[in-house]
């Protein structure tokens, strides 16, 4: 047997993905190259790992067994290298986050200087929504998790970082050609969602089932990107959170509304399971965060408490 380190990585990214033009993706190689070093491992064993019918490409019972051994092989060696980083005096280990799709333009901020100081801490951080954030704390796949919305059902530490609050907003075009009052905008205008199980969902349906609005037409969009780029074309109206459409706001694509009980006011949190036993790498994070988080706030985010104060 002569397979190597780079063939059981690149088998464990198909084993995953269940395509090797997913797999190419995420390796950040070309198909043909996943391709050739799949099939220099398959030649090493006389039972096939994978098989192919149709177009979709399935693992086999024996590929899925010498997948958990790759998965094992593969940690050992992380195991050595954080060793090794130990023995030099610096920071290793692994680190993992969970965070909400809006935290995408808060989160970074919050972790740049953290990992550049200590590059050996091995880093992944998951973009999704608050009912797979949840989800990820509950199965306790994740040191940290960002809301800003806490889930009551889980006992739970919680680190505030900095505001969040949320805008009725319309693309600049349509705003100007609105007709009527803007009490009119929640049962006369088109009204943007985010997809079920999103905080910016629950926040905006929350608002107006408590002013007891009756709306006419929902359009759902499944990122917070995707809303915003709906909103400067004039698809509709909706309810976002001013952490992702600053620019947009700058730039006069789009337009604040001023509401009555607008703007929706939150924090935004980093939290984690109050039982967990976080890692070397995990606690020094937290420890960063607590001793870092006013600085990085004035430096990066001070327009949030300059537009919340005016």
């Amino acid at each position: 047997m002569h397979y190597t380190l780079h063939q059981l990585q690149i088998f464990l990214q198909i084993v995953e993905k269940r395509s090797i033009t997913k797999a190419s993706e995420a390796l950040f190689l070309t198909q043909p190259a996943v391709s050739i070093q799949l099939k220099k491992l398959q030649d090493q064993f006389p039972i096939p790992l994978t098989e192919v019918i149709g177009r979709q490409l399935y693992v086999t019972d024996f590929g899925n067994e010498i997948a958990e051994i790759a998965k094992r092989i593969v940690k050992e060696l992380q195991v050595i290298d954080f060793k090794t980083s130990q023995y030099q005096g610096k920071l290793a280990g692994k680190l993992s986050l969970s965070i909400v799709s809006t935290g995408k333009y808060v989160m970074p901020y919050f972790l740049s200087g953290f990992l550049n100081e200590h590059s050996g801490v091995d880093f992944s951080m998951d973009v999704t929504n608050k009912k797979k954030v949840v989800q990820d704390l509950e199965n306790n796949s994740v040191d940290f998790a960002l809301v800003s919305v806490l889930p009551a059902h889980l006992d739970l530490e919680k680190l505030p970082l900095m505001k969040n609050e949320l805008y009725l907003v319309g693309g600049s075009e349509r705003v100007k050609n609105k007709k009527g009052k803007k009490e009119s905008i929640f049962f006369e205008e088109p009204l943007l969602y985010r997809e079920q199980g999103s905080a910016t969902r629950n926040a905006m349906e929350n608002f107006i089932q408590g002013k007891n609005l009756m709306t006419r037409k929902k359009i759902e969009l499944t990122s917070n990107e995707a809303l915003k780029q709906a909103v400067i074309a004039g698809l509709g109206f909706s309810i976002m959170p001013m952490i992702g459409i600053r620019n947009a706001v700058e730039k006069g694509d789009i337009n604040v509304i001023p509401y009555n009980g607008l703007p929706i006011k939150t924090q935004w949190n980093l939290i984690w399971l109050k039982k967990k036993k976080l890692s070397p790498a995990a606690l020094a994070f937290k420890n960063y965060i607590i001793e870092n988080k006013d600085q990085i706030t004035a430096q990066y985010f001070d327009w949030v408490n300059n537009m919340a104060s005016s």
